[in-house]
Parts: structure tokens; C-alpha cells; sequence
């Protein structure tokens, strides 16, 4: 049975927030909260008479500041974080397949797609890929701050996440266009930056980008490598 996580956008940062859930347990997992919607968030998952197990990032941001660590806080839930991005304050330290078990049996696969930055993973559940910055919907996460490599990110999606099968619904950290999912086989065939490109191609590419630097890169790095919390957890 297919099953499908509830999407929810943060408009300032346009980063998406998903929340995973099965019928018949009221264990869940939330995957990259915003700080200024933690009440939402708890609010949802209240009112969907869930209790949060997981809370899940995919890498430490740059564009926004986490609410893992206040999610902790305001629950019983652990969070579990990729090893290589220098959260030490959180209860678990993921590495590449690592298995991730809540409701009754239900598992969630780590793998580590490097390339945004070193330490950066995705998200394997039930058919669903959750792919933070490394694959976006029709583009890909930037490779020019914070140990990112073009290359790296080259061969993390074609090498790990389009081995996939197609219909893998891939779910991002991100969307600026009003897109909510994808699929593996619609990114392999069109994907702007990805489909039919060189290693070489696409680093050419990602170097000519000349993306503006992140507004709140100072604050939200250091504050999420903390959890988001202004103390150590």
C-alpha cells in the first residue's frame, strides 16, 4: 500500500516540511520543521491524533533556522541527524543505510547524497524519496558554500537516487516554482540541470551559477548545528 506524507511549506524560506504517519499507530516522523512554524506543526500532527517519535533533518541549512531542537523539547521525540554535518547535540547520528523504525515496523532508509554539502542525506520511505537539497524538483541544491561539490552532488544523483525505481515519488526540501513532488523517471528524463549532462557538463554549469549568498547563512548554520536551539540541547 502506498502511502503518502502531509506537505507543509514554509513561504519565507520556501522550504517544505513533511510529516509521516501510518494508519493503525500514532508514531510519527517530521522531516526538516522551521523554527517559526513549530506550533503549526504540533498543532497538525495533535489534530491527526499522532505523537511525534522522529524528528529528521537533512542536512544543517543555510536559509532557514530548524525547530528540532524546540520540537524535542515540547515532546518525546529524538533527533536524528547526518553524522558528516556537525549536529552533536542530537540523540542519533545517521550513517548511509542507516534504517530509521517507528509505527509498528515502519522504516525509513538513510542515504547519504553529498554534494549541497558533505554531510548532507535523503530519506528512503515506502515508495517516497525525500531528498533535501540535493535533488530538487527540476534543478538541484547549490554546490557553492559549505564544502559543497558539483561533482560530489553529480554522482550522489545519478550514482544513488536514479538507481531508484521511477515512480519513486521524490518529495524535496524545496520548491520556488508552486511544485509540490516529482519522480525519479520524470527528473532522470528532464531535469534542467541533470538530464543528459556530463559529470563535467553539469559541474561547468553549477560554477556559473552566480547564486546570491544566503541572507540568514551567519545565523541559521550555527544555530542548526545546535538544533536551533540557543543553548546546547
Amino acid at each position: 500500500m502506498q502511502h503518502y506524507p502531509v506537505q507543509m511549506f514554509d513561504s519565507t524560506s520556501s522550504t517544505y516540511t513533511y510529516i509521516l504517519s501510518v494508519p493503525g499507530s500514532r508514531e510519527a516522523v517530521i522531516i526538516d520543521p522551521v523554527d517559526t512554524h513549530w506550533e503549526r506543526d504540533l498543532l497538525q500532527i495533535e489534530r491527526l491524533g499522532l505523537q511525534l517519535a522522529y524528528v529528521l533533518e537533512t542536512h544543517a541549512h543555510a536559509d532557514h533556522v530548524t525547530s528540532a531542537g524546540k520540537l524535542r523539547e515540547m515532546t518525546a521525540a529524538k533527533a536524528a541527524v547526518p553524522s558528516g554535518c556537525g549536529i552533536s547535540f542530537a540523540d542519533r547520528q545517521l550513517q548511509d543505510g542507516d534504517i530509521i523504525s517507528f509505527a509498528n515496523g515502519e522504516e525509513i532508509r538513510v542515504i547519504h547524497t553529498p554534494g549541497h554539502t558533505p554531510g548532507s542525506v535523503s530519506y528512503l520511505w515506502r515508495g517516497n524519496l525525500f531528498s533535501g537539497d540535493a535533488l530538487l524538483i527540476n534543478g538541484c541544491g547549490r554546490t557553492d558554500f559549505q564544502g559543497g561539490s558539483a561533482e560530489a552532488l553529480y554522482q550522489s544523483i545519478t550514482q544513488k537516487l536514479f538507481t531508484l525505481p521511477e515512480a519513486t515519488r521524490v518529495w524535496p526540501a524545496h520548491d520556488y516554482k508552486g511544485f509540490s513532488v516529482s519522480t525519479i523517471g520524470w527528473e532522470k528524463a528532464h531535469n534542467a540541470r541533470l538530464a543528459n549532462r556530463t559529470e563535467t557538463e553539469f559541474a561547468e554549469l553549477m560554477g556559473q551559477l552566480n547564486l546570491p549568498r544566503p541572507k540568514l547563512i551567519d545565523i541559521a548554520v550555527p544555530a542548526n548545528r545546535n538544533l536551533g536551539l540557543p543553548h546546547a540541547a
